[in-house]
């Protein structure tokens, strides 16, 4: 079984693209059933499961055949998923399959224990302490038992006290708050498979705290220690001690395109193992023979990296069996056009697309509320949603929050709690006014996404046509290169950036993007209230705070624009009529959230 091993959002650059936790809380652990709602057409997809959860295909034997997939065009950057550098769909589509988390999101967002590796229980409600057992038989691939000490290292890299001589924080991680909630760590044996965690508050997202991602045996060894004074070191706080081994964590995976690190470095803990990368071209994953649950349905799964305008081609010509593309009306006709020769997969998703203000250094709206008001009055949101989304979905409006979705329940209640309407009309003149008492005519808007992507370039030029009437002067600031490592997102060499978050149902993701200093946090955004209300909002397992904290954030985001939502992002996926089991997801795990139930029929 597959899991997001990290509750935080997805960033989506380019189609779909970097990984991170835009979440919905709005009513307990998961989002409503109709987050779920999907069709398929033209053929069927095999087993029905019992629930969202992955079905359940009775006794597998792995089929010798080669399935070949792709979700996007952007290289594969490594191993490691977890760094800020590499968190991304992209990355995580390919890794997931080989590093297994203890629970994995349904189609809908419900959670589901990974049953093949682990099983939990909690064992107390104040303080909040969890108890888990790895199952006896799990190995990595290369035969080392996968123990206490895995989810030790987990622990660490998210643990922003650990910090090195230069007061940084040692494991350069995506997600650092973990030391904080869970203070002591994972209690129990190194070498043992039981261990208990301690909350220091409650944490409704409890379920989804990643306690297992890469291999401390080869970490450990990497940083000179046994695995078993690595865990010391970790719980004595000796970041001395350990700081060669964080290095390798941090970097040491990280290889130039097209070169696998040495595969005694990249043991597998799923059904799928790394097997070859070829620059720009593709990654081989192979079934891992020596997996200790449910094996792969087939042995060879192969990424190929793709632009969005070639997929529905390739996947005619046969050169792909299952694609992820950016969902256009061009792109769902092409689809219907093949008829019965491949299955389509539509539905809702917990990905939304949105325009984020850049606070840092001297960005255009870093210190003026009024720029970003007068900015947000010209942005046509509704011309965006009726030219480029109602095609796809006729049911789709404009996105007026950020932590629920048009399609779950709560969702009236928060806007109306949050939101007046103040940005639902384009107002040219407003904004006019505005740009004039501020002596801000002809200021410079560089807007920067992932490219090349047909959809977010016509979205920069319907507001360039808007906002430059009103006296901005729009830039179209698209860049390949845009969410790579030292690039445009991380340079903060941008106004405003235009990407998605894809999110799976977590209640307190959002933290980690809108509260100060943190990690997801790319504009530097920071706002004393809003740091509060995440605080109460991430210390409850009340659905009733969750719901009014809500609210209040979502004004507070409103009042002082953190940035623009457009829409939620409709669904569309398409598989060859042969194969087997390929299921629509609402969630940032995309498509191949099962691809090792896929199967080519007989």
């Amino acid at each position: 079984m597959r899991a997001q091993r990290i509750s935080k959002a997805v960033a989506v650059g380019a189609a779909l693209a970097l990984a991170l936790t835009a979440c919905a809380p709005g009513g307990g652990n998961a989002p409503s059933e109709s987050a779920g709602t999907s069709e398929s057409s033209n053929g069927s997809n095999s087993a029905e499961p019992a629930n969202s959860g992955l079905a359940d295909l009775g006794d597998i034997t792995t089929k010798d055949d080669e399935i070949k997939v792709t979700v996007g065009a952007p290289e594969f950057i490594g191993y490691n998923t977890n760094t800020p550098q590499t968190y991304s769909t992209y990355n995580s589509a390919i890794v997931d399959r080989v590093l297994s988390g203890f629970s994995y999101f349904g189609t809908d967002g419900v959670i589901y224990a990974n049953d093949d590796l682990v099983s939990y229980e909690k064992t107390s409600d104040d303080p909040l302490t969890i108890k888990y057992t790895i199952n006896p038989d799990a190995k990595w691939s290369d035969g080392t038992d996968i123990t206490t000490a895995d989810a030790v290292l987990a622990w660490a890299t998210q643990n922003a006290n650990l910090k090195n001589a230069k007061g940084k924080q040692l494991f350069d991680s995506v997600s650092a708050d973990l030391g904080d909630t869970v203070p002591k760590g994972p209690e129990g044996d190194p070498e043992g498979k039981e261990f208990t965690v301690t909350f220091k508050n409650p944490d409704p997202d409890w379920q989804i705290q990643s306690w297992m991602g890469a291999p401390a045996h080869v970490v450990a060894k990497q940083g000179g220690m046994s695995t078993t004074e690595f865990v010391e070191a970790v719980r004595a706080d000796d970041a001395k001690a350990i700081t060669k081994a964080a290095e390798f964590w941090n970097t040491g995976w990280t290889t130039k395109p097209g070169t696998l690190p040495d595969p005694e470095l990249i043991p597998s803990s799923g059904p799928y193992k790394l097997k070859s990368w070829s620059a720009g071209q593709s990654v081989t994953l192979e079934a891992n023979e020596n997996y200790y649950g449910t094996p792969a349905a087939t042995k060879t799964l192969t990424f190929r990296f793709v632009d969005d305008g070639a997929m529905v081609q390739a996947l005619q010509n046969k050169d792909l069996d299952v694609i992820s593309p950016q969902p256009t009306v061009d792109t769902l006709a092409q689809l219907e056009a093949l008829g019965d020769a491949v299955n389509i997969q539509k539905g809702d998703t917990l990905t939304w697309e949105h325009l984020d203000f850049n606070f840092r250094d001297k960005a255009a709206f870093k210190d003026s509320v009024e720029l970003r008001q007068a900015f947000a009055m010209c942005v046509p949101r509704e011309d965006i949603v009726n030219n480029l989304i109602k095609p796809l979905n006729p049911e789709a409006k404009v996105f007026n929050a950020r932590e629920v979705f048009p399609f779950q329940e709560n969702y009236d209640a928060v806007v109306e709690a949050s939101y007046d309407g103040r940005y639902d009309a384009v107002d040219i003149e407003g904004a006019k006014k505005i740009l004039e008492e501020q002596d801000a005519v002809g200021t410079s808007v560089r807007i920067g996404y992932s490219a090349p992507n047909p959809r977010r370039t016509d979205q920069v030029a319907m507001i360039k046509s808007s906002c430059d009437a009103a006296g901005f002067k729009v830039e179209d600031a698209g860049d390949p290169k845009f969410f790579a490592p030292g690039g445009t997102q991380e340079r903060g060499d941008y106004d405003v950036a235009l990407f998605a978050w894809a999110g799976s149902g977590q209640i307190t993701s959002g933290q980690n993007i809108y509260a100060t200093d943190k990690p997801q946090n790319y504009g530097e955004f920071s706002n004393k209230e809003v740091d509060a209300a995440w605080e109460r909002l991430a210390t409850s397992m009340d659905p009733a705070v969750h719901l009014e904290e809500t609210k209040n954030i979502e004004k507070l985001l409103w009042d002082e624009l953190f940035g623009i939502p457009l829409f939620a992002h409709p669904g569309l996926s398409a598989s060859s009529a042969d194969l087997e089991n390929v299921r629509h997801t609402a969630t940032q795990s995309q498509i191949v959230w099962n691809a090792e139930q896929w199967v080519r029929a007989e």
